[in-house]
């Protein structure tokens, strides 16, 4: 059974499939709330959050996609997946996951005639500037005391990641750059896996 998927309601989940694919992990595409059973890790794509959103709530997903990551997995949000995770969302607001301590500004970096790409440093990834590329990109605005801020692009947090959660406000799936895809499963999912066999054997001493 697959156990990594991509949520394909809208947006470009095309890519991150083929780019799991390209690092030998086969993905399911998720649209249905009993689609998400066996996962261990899921991408949230970039796309347009709010209609996103709008077929997440008619799906009736909000709950299930919640509880998915309280039973374990590892999630990743890129762009709209970012804003879709946040705990709060600005300009406007809008309902979220509200699983990642940050406040995420929609739209932050302009119209899509702003879209622009750039190379920072981050030295978890490797001593190679990590390429970005960011289309109609939010900003995160604040992060929780919990949120380790991995690569920075103008001074704001553009790649984040709080215990089982990964997120970036670009698109490496728009590179041919495999270390964040490589970085959630191998490091992010891989552990969920292990707190997810510690909770087990917890339990099963009570």
């Amino acid at each position: 059974m697959d156990r990594v998927g991509v949520l394909a309601l809208q947006g470009d989940y095309a890519h991150h499939q083929r780019m799991l694919e390209r690092i030998g992990r086969r993905a399911r595409q998720v649209r249905k709330a009993d689609e998400l059973e066996g996962l261990e890790a899921l991408v949230i794509p970039g796309g347009e959050s709010t209609t996103m959103l709008k077929f997440i709530e008619g799906e009736g997903l909000l709950e299930p996609l919640r509880k998915l990551h309280a039973d374990g997995a590892a999630l990743y949000g890129t762009c709209a997946g970012v804003i879709l995770l946040a705990k709060e969302v600005t300009s406007p607001s809008q309902v979220s996951l509200g699983l990642l301590d940050v406040t995420v500004e929609r739209n932050a970096y302009g119209r899509q005639v702003d879209s622009h790409m750039s190379e920072e440093p981050c030295p978890e990834l490797g001593p190679e500037p990590l390429p970005m590329v960011f289309i109609r990109a939010p900003i995160i605005r604040r992060t929780g005391p919990r949120v380790s801020v991995l690569a920075r692009h103008r001074g704001e947090p553009v790649l984040v990641r709080e215990g089982r959660i990964l997120a970036s406000t670009f698109h490496p799936e728009l590179s041919e750059d495999e270390r964040v895809h490589r970085y959630f499963l191998e490091t992010v999912a891989s552990d969920s896996k292990t707190r997810s066999r510690s909770v087990l054997k917890d339990e099963r001493r009570l």
